[in-house]
Order: structure tokens, then sequence, then C-alpha cells
């Protein structure tokens, strides 16, 4: 059983309160300010008594100074607690009054309601009524003009237009499902549709009736190469633009039959005046001389003659006349496609009546707008392809170079100028197109026949040598073609035939070259390379380029054989000797050594050289000088470049004969019996006393 004091030491450790840090700064304040005492702790315990009691004196009179405040904030307490009972019953009041208010407002919002409702829905009423009498409301004057379906003034037109207007309008408004359950409403709109129809047939009968009126008329015979404008009848159409708008947006399925019934009616106007049209090309051709290709190259200068005195056109004549018939093609079908894409708004999703005639709302492309009228137009022309195609076979079987001429034509027609015009036809350019391969076929089959006949063409059996008939007509067939391609710019169709030709020709050359000439086949293809070397020099032809080299170098080719062929027939036992002497140095003999060969012997040699004394070789020479100068052209000028080679190659082979007898003969004395001064005064000689 534990003591009391240590009961009280225990109670008092369980009551101990660890000293905050304010508390803990406070005990340090007081320690400084009483520092002299702390080292007497009864005189710091009697201050510390002293203090503490005189804090409590100064604690209780405060309270009992106090007591008298606080009597009276209780006072005031009780009488705000009386006001606060009173401003609660007041509130009491208030609440109940506000609640009877709130049910009156209640109710009269609720009346409010229901009268903005009615006067809604007699505004809607109003409205509907409004719309239904004025939007649904067609006037008397549209109504007659509808019924009556007057197209034949313009007034009338005008009339009918703005009443098809009107009922479109009428027409097309929006009505709820409902109201057309009404007998006014629809009593209207059976009004409409029956109007409507009715209309539809009187328009679409008067425009047919105008379609065959227009296709049974008759052109008038010009008796030229002119196609006759269809612009009046196109004047006579327009007015009726709005209308055929009008149509398409109503009644498309009808619509869309008149393009049909036109081009059937117009095709057979059309289809008269075409063949009009190339009757007379075929007139402007006809005439002409149909002479052979071999009877032309034998004769070129007498056909002009004859086609002059015959007063025949020349041979451009296809050119323009096809070009005549090109022009008048152009505007035909150009003015259609307009007319077409005007009249029947074609190219055009949708279309408005408010469109003028003279420019159609339509917003695609234009090649959008060709390609929508490609068909009618192909209705419409139906015979202009065949018709054309018959007139280009005509043309070529008119003339030899027909097929030339035509290709030259109708390629600078779709190639060239018509591209970049913006009052060209796409359609016509396109059948023109088509009919190009026509005539590019045309054209190969006639450079296959030119080629053919260069290679198998014969001399005639007077001509001794010259220029051949071939080589003449193979210039010819150039320069024309070269003349009628002049400007243009796409010649690829020419120059693949050019070049076929050219390839021809040179195997005529040398076909021809040893067929019953008289002269040396050499001489022949020497002289007929240079004159087509010359040629092509002077035409100056990209795509022959390779030909006029080949031809340089045929002709020098040739020129070295006859000029080495003669001069071996010269001196002939000499070359024949000094072939042989090569050839057994070839084979490894000795220089030193020929000369003891038998057949090359020194004796053998002086009797060689004996049979070629300086006055037969300046004899042979002579005779030489006259076989070249008889037989060759005096157009070419060749005489002097093939003397002047003839002239070199003596000298190069005298030269050589000396080096052989002075390399194996040397010591015996042996030479030739003219010196190289005699050889060149030779060749000099024969050349000034034939000046």
């Amino acid at each position: 059983m534990q003591r009391p004091q240590e009961a009280e030491l225990q109670e008092g450790l369980g009551a101990y309160q660890e000293v905050t840090p304010e508390e803990a700064a406070a005990v340090l304040e007081l320690m400084e300010e009483h520092e002299p005492l702390l080292n007497n702790s009864v005189a710091f315990a009697e201050q510390l008594s002293q203090e503490l009691q005189e804090l409590d004196e100064a604690n209780l009179r405060a309270l009992i100074s106090s007591e008298q405040q606080v009597t009276q904030l209780m006072s005031s307490i009780d009488e705000a607690l009386a006001e606060v009972g009173r401003v609660e019953q007041t509130l009491q009041v208030c609440d109940e009054l506000l609640g009877s208010v709130k049910q009156q407002m209640d109710h009269i919002q609720q009346e409010n309601a229901l009268l903005h409702r009615v006067a809604s829905n007699r505004t809607r009423l109003m409205e509907e009524i409004q719309f239904l009498t004025t939007q649904l409301q067609l006037s008397r004057e549209h109504r007659a003009a509808l019924s009556r379906a007057d197209l034949s003034s313009p007034a009338a037109v005008g009339a009918c237009t703005a009443a098809a207007q009107a009922l479109s309008t009428c027409m097309a408004i929006p009505i709820h499902p409902s109201y057309r359950k009404l007998q006014a409403v629809a009593e209207q709109l059976i009004l409409f549709e029956t109007l409507k129809q009715n209309f539809e047939n009187s328009f679409t009968n008067h425009i047919t009736n105008i379609f065959e009126l227009q296709g049974n008329s008759q052109s008038p015979a010009l008796g030229t190469v002119v196609a006759p404008s269809h612009g009046h009848h196109h004047q006579e159409l327009l007015p009726y633009t709005p209308l055929m708008a009008w149509l398409r947006n109503i009644n498309p399925v009808l619509f869309w039959d008149l393009p049909k019934v036109y081009s059937q009616n117009l095709g057979r106007l059309y289809e008269q005046e075409i063949k009009a049209l190339f009757e007379q090309a075929k007139i402007a051709l006809s005439g002409r001389r149909k002479a052979s290709l071999q009877e032309t190259w034998e004769k070129p200068t007498g056909r002009t003659r004859r086609e002059s005195q015959e007063g025949t056109p020349d041979r451009g004549n296809i050119s323009r006349v096809l070009e005549q018939v090109l022009s008048q093609l152009q505007p035909l079908c150009a003015s259609e496609q307009k007319f077409l894409q005007e009249f029947f708004w074609l190219g055009c999703d949708s279309v408005e009546l408010q469109g003028s005639p003279e420019e159609p709302p339509c917003t695609k492309p234009r090649s959008q707008a060709e390609e929508a009228t490609a068909q009618v137009l192909s209705e419409l022309f139906s015979c202009l392809e065949p018709e054309l195609r018959a007139f280009l076979d005509f043309c070529s079987r008119a003339q030899p170079l027909g097929s030339l001429q035509v290709l030259g034509t109708l390629s600078d027609s779709v190639l060239g100028t018509w591209n970049s015009s913006s009052a060209s036809s796409p359609f016509l350019l396109s059948l023109l197109g088509n009919v190009l391969l026509l005539a590019k076929s045309n054209f190969n089959k006639c450079i296959g026949t030119l080629c053919k006949e260069l290679e198998e063409a014969k001399t005639p059996s007077r001509m001794r040598g010259g220029i051949l008939p071939c080589v003449s007509r193979f210039q010819e067939l150039v320069a024309f073609s070269e003349e009628l391609f002049r400007t243009s710019q796409r010649r690829g169709e020419l120059d693949k035939a050019q070049l076929r030709l050219a390839s021809s020709v040179f195997s005529s050359i040398s076909s021809l070259s040893s067929a019953n000439l008289k002269v040396s086949p050499d001489m022949v293809m020497m002289e007929n390379f240079h004159h087509v070397h010359n040629f092509l020099c002077q035409k100056n032809i990209p795509c022959l380029e390779d030909k006029k080299r080949e031809a340089k170098q045929r002709f020098r080719e040739h020129m070295e054989k006859y000029v080495t062929t003669s001069l071996g027939q010269l001196l002939e036992r000499l070359q024949h000797f000094f072939e042989g002497v090569k050839a057994r140095l070839a084979q490894g003999v000795k220089e030193e050594e020929v000369s003891f060969q038998l057949a090359y012997s020194k004796q053998e040699l002086r009797k060689v050289i004996e049979k070629h004394p300086g006055k037969e070789v300046r004899r042979a020479l002579e005779s030489l000088y006259r076989t070249i100068h008889k037989y060759l052209s005096p157009e070419e000028n060749l005489l002097p470049v093939v003397w002047k080679a003839m002239e070199q190659e003596f000298i190069r082979q005298y030269r050589e004969f000396e080096g052989l007898i002075q390399r194996c003969y040397a010591g015996a004395g042996i030479a030739l019996d003219f010196t190289m001064e005699d050889l060149l005064s030779y060749f000099n000689c024969i050349t000034m006393s034939n000046m």
C-alpha cells in the first residue's frame, strides 16, 4: 500500500502537462527580467508571490467594475429577443398573404398561356389561308394563254412563256399532304395538271410541225462548193428556247423525244445538202486526166503541158477543193452545235426560265456540253462521214498524188489552226480525226505502190546513161510533198514516206545501173547518187539527213571504183604484172628475189612496159576523156571532178609502179616509157583542149 506522499506525487505526475513554446518563451523572458534574483531562490519566490498577489487584486477590481455593464447587456438581450418574436409574427402574417397572391398569379399565368396559344393558332391559320389563296392562284390571263396555246407570234410566245413560268411556280410550291384532302386545293391542283398537260401537247405538236416543215424544205441549187446556211431555221426556233427549258424541267421524258425528232427531220435536209456539196466538189475535180504513174514518170513535162492545154486544174486543185469543202463543213457543224446547246440546253443538269436564249445558264465546262450534243450531232450528220470517206477515195483516185494532198490538208485541218480556233466544231474535229486514219491508210498504200514501181522501174531502151527516170520521179515527189507540207508542223507520216521512197530509189539505182545500159554501172550509180545528194542538200530535209550522207558516200565509192576500173583497163598489163609482184611479196618472197621469178623477170617487165608507150597512154587517156564526156550529164558538171580523180589515181598508180621497180629491179635500168612530167602534161593538154 502506497504512502500518502507517494500518492500525491503520482497524482501530480499524472496531472503534468508539457510546456508549450509560448509558455517556455514567457518563462525565459521572466527569468531574464529577474536575472539578479536567480541566485537567491527565496527572494525570487517572494518576488513572484508579490506580483501574483498584485495581479489577483487587479482582476478582482476589474470584475467588480464590470458587473453593472453585464447587467445592462443582459437587459438589451431580453429586449432583442422580444423584438425578434414580434418580427416573426409579422413574417408569418406576410407569408399567409403571399400564399394567396401566388395562387392568383398562377391562375393568371395559365389564362395568359391559353390566350397566347389561341392568338398563335389564329395567326397561323390566317397565314395558311393566305398561302393557299395566293400561292395556289393562277391568274385568269395565264390560264387563258395556256388554254389557247397560241404560239403563232412573238407576243403570243411571250405570253405563253410567262404563263408557263407562273404555272411552274404554282406547281413547285410545297403543300402539306393534309391540304391535298381539301376539296378546293385538290380542284386547283387538278386544274394545274390539266393546263400543264394540254400546253405540253400543244407546244410539242407545234415544235414538231416546225421540225417537219424545215426537214421537208428544199435547199437552193448553188452550183458551187458551198453549203447552205441554216441560220434562218435556227432563228425561227430560238424564240421557243425558254419554253424548251420549261418543258425540260416539267416533263423530261417528253422533252428528250424532241432532239430525236429534230435529228430525224433535219437529218434528211442535211443529207440532201451534204450530198450536193460533195457532188459539186467532185464536179470541181472532174475532167482531170488519169495518167498512169509510169507515164507521168516518162513524160512529166508533156503531162503538165497537156493539162494546161486542156484547161484542167493543176495538181494542187485537190488540196484547194478539199480545203473549200472543209471550210464549208466547219461553220455548218459549229453553228449547228451551238444551236443545239442553246435550244435544247444540252450539257446542263437543270435550267431556269430566267435565262436568255443567247446565254444558256449552263455551268458545266464546254467539253461536257459538247459531249452531250455528240449523240444528236451524230444522228443529224449521219451521212457526213460516209460521204467524206467516199470523197477522199475519189480524191486519192483522181491523181497519183491525191492521197498525199488529202493527208496534208486533213492534217492541217485536224491538228492545225482549227484546234486553236474558238469557233471550231469538236464534233467535226472528232469526225475528221477518224477520217484522217483512212487518209493515212490510203497514203501508205499509195507510197507502197510508188515504192514498188520505183524498185521495179525500167529504163527506156534508147537511154545510155544520165539521170534515171526513177531519180527524177523521186525528186518530183519529194519536191511536191515539201511544197505541200511547207507550212505544216506535223509531218510524221510524210517523213516515214520520204524515207521509204529514198530507200526504194537507192535500190532502183543499184538495180538499173547494170540493166541493158551501154555505160559503166559505176558511172550510172556515181552520177545518180551525186544527183540525189545535190537535191537533198538543196532541200535540207531533216528526216533525210542520213540518206543524204549515204548518197554522198555511195557517190564517192562508185566514182573511185569507176576511176580504178577505167585506169585498170588503160594500163591493164602493167597493173596485172605488178599485182602479181605484190602477191609474191605478200607470200614472203624477198624484193631482190622477185626478178628471179620466171613470170616476173626483168625480161617480162620490159615486155609489159613496151606494151604501154607514152603515146599510147596519151591516146588512151584522150579516148577515156571522150567516153566520160559523152556519157556524163552536163547538168551534173561531174566531168572536172571525175577527170581530176582520174589524174590523182593515175599519179598514185605511177608512183606505186615506180616504187616497185626501184625496190624489186634495182640496178636493171628499167623505167616506164613516160615520166611524171609527161603524165601531168598529158592530163593538162587533154583538159585544155576540151575547154
